[in-house]
């Protein structure tokens, strides 16, 4: 498998070593990156699930780009109405356990994107979620483009991407301090250095930037969720309280759509392709 860059290689590096490692049924990509707890279950299905309100409710094929081990039962749900679901990744144990999940029903592609041929108009949809914020800022509108070229004239490309303009950082100071001074005190050293050694490359564009598809698809960003899981974790408490206030968040992202995509952190873009 040839690497395009140094941001591949870091993906590739966390997700072949450690990345989908499990303990239990929990891998370690969730352990790091997703908010597990009881109360936040429902909160966090339902976000998974605004995906699924995109996708058209019949096809033949769907693309999974970047698609992992196919991680959380909602995943699942995206290609319940195709006859293939197209998984692409780089990890190779993710794609195994992919297939462990939907055998027959998916086509397994194991390497770069961008050096897998696919053919123009084969998908009827095709998703990406928390994967082009972590290729390399320059090639992220290559990836982008090829996944409309891949994708059917009127047929939904859905990204869910990060927003770097957001008032989250105001949000979450005041325990981030709290944080940076526990740490001092105890001085991980060690542990923060092998963290970095399997660090993922991230760089998001602003929400403008996204403009610049418009000369191939329509455009329409909604909310997929307001909060990393961090954040999540901190602001909103695991217990009867957090779980209304995680109702209470959902249905203001319905709500009022353009104020979370513009102050809040995950977008979902669709794109749907025009006839050409």
């Amino acid at each position: 498998m040839v690497m395009n860059n140094n941001a591949e290689e870091r993906v590739s590096k966390f997700y072949n070593t450690v990345g989908w490692e499990t303990e239990g049924e929990i891998t370690e990509d969730a352990r790091r990156w997703e908010d597990l707890r009881e109360h936040a279950k429902e909160y966090v299905s339902q976000c998974r699930l605004r995906v699924l309100r995109h996708i058209p409710e019949d096809g033949v094929n769907i693309l999974d780009m970047a698609s992992g081990p196919i991680q959380y039962k909602e995943y699942l749900e995206y290609s319940k109405n195709f006859k293939k679901r197209y998984c692409v990744d780089l990890s190779s144990e993710a794609l195994k356990q992919a297939i462990r999940k939907i055998g027959d029903h998916g086509v397994f592609l194991h390497g770069s994107f961008f050096d897998i041929h696919l053919d123009e108009n084969f998908f009827d949809c095709a998703v990406s979620l928390h994967t082009i914020y972590h290729i390399d800022k320059n090639k992220q509108e290559e990836a982008v483009r090829k996944l409309i070229y891949v994708t059917k004239p009127g047929k939904p490309v859905i990204i869910v991407y990060s927003n770097p303009n957001t008032i989250v950082p105001l949000l979450k100071l005041p325990f981030r301090l709290l944080g940076r001074a526990r740490t001092l005190l105890t001085k991980p050293e060690k542990k923060r250095q092998q963290e970095e050694d399997l660090s993922l490359y991230f760089h998001s564009h602003p929400i403008e930037w996204w403009k610049r598809f418009s000369d191939i698809a329509s455009i329409k960003i909604l909310p997929w969720r307001s909060f990393d899981s961090d954040t999540q974790k901190t602001l909103i408490p695991d217990n009867q309280i957090g779980r209304k206030m995680f109702d209470i968040l959902f249905y203001l992202e319905d709500r009022f759509p353009d104020f979370f995509v513009k102050r809040f952190q995950y977008p979902m873009i669709i794109l749907i392709k025009r006839n050409s």
